[in-house]
């Protein structure tokens, strides 16, 4: 699992990542928000952890702009020596989801990373129900369907299972693209159709609606 670490702090900073190493995550250090920023624009985590008060760019800032100007939907922690609560709010209504005050206990970091992780089907390969008949393995790039084992090109299990994760609202190519695809991999709106395309041939042409000149919505 891919983590983003912004902490200024060089000793807590070295803390963190020599315990994340530990439980075998692949660790990503940044010392100020800009570098942050741009590394959540240019490669893609499975979560990523800010603190609040760091050096160019505030891990505040950092989350308003990956959700409002890039669409970028990567699970965050705002980990912060603040103990007010305009903070608090302040992350909530940007789109974190979670946060931790400081100090805190490396067990609650812990807890708080698998509870992200079962929410976003990170790193986990246990079936996900899409009907009575059909269920989807992540891990394994596979749908079960009426006794028959369906093989999904990795692109078709990413979308799938950012849309297994984002129910019932509507996505746009534009988010697909920041939070499926890198920079310098970016397809065309042609190739995510026809990805959807293979997907609603798979799990049926209902579960996935189009949302005209908006996007797309998973049922």
């Amino acid at each position: 699992m891919k983590v983003l670490l912004l902490e200024d702090d060089v000793a807590l900073s070295d803390l963190l990542n020599e315990h994340l190493v530990d439980k075998g995550y692949e660790v990503t250090l940044c010392a100020n928000g800009q570098d942050a920023l741009e590394s959540l624009i240019d490669k893609k985590f499975d979560i990523a952890l800010l603190d609040i008060n760091t050096p160019t760019i505030s891990g505040i800032e950092v989350l308003k702009r990956v959700r409002n100007e890039y669409k970028n939907n990567t699970p965050i922690i705002i980990l912060t020596a603040y103990q007010d609560t305009k903070h608090l709010k302040e992350s909530f209504e940007n789109g974190v989801d979670d946060y931790i005050k400081k100090p805190f206990d490396l067990e609650e970091l812990d807890q708080r990373i698998l509870k992200l992780c079962r929410q976003f089907l990170i790193e986990q390969n246990n079936k996900i129900k899409i009907d009575e008949n059909i269920f989807f393995e992540p891990l394994s790039c596979q749908i079960f369907k009426n006794n028959e084992t369906i093989n999904l090109a990795q692109k078709e299990r990413d979308i799938l299972k950012y849309f297994c994760t984002h129910k019932n609202r509507i996505i746009s190519n534009e988010e697909l693209l920041q939070n499926i695809w890198v920079y310098d991999e970016m397809p065309t709106d042609a190739t995510i159709r026809v990805y959807i395309k293979n997907l609603r041939e798979i799990i049926g042409k209902e579960k996935i609606t189009t949302i005209r000149a908006v996007g797309y919505r998973f049922e």
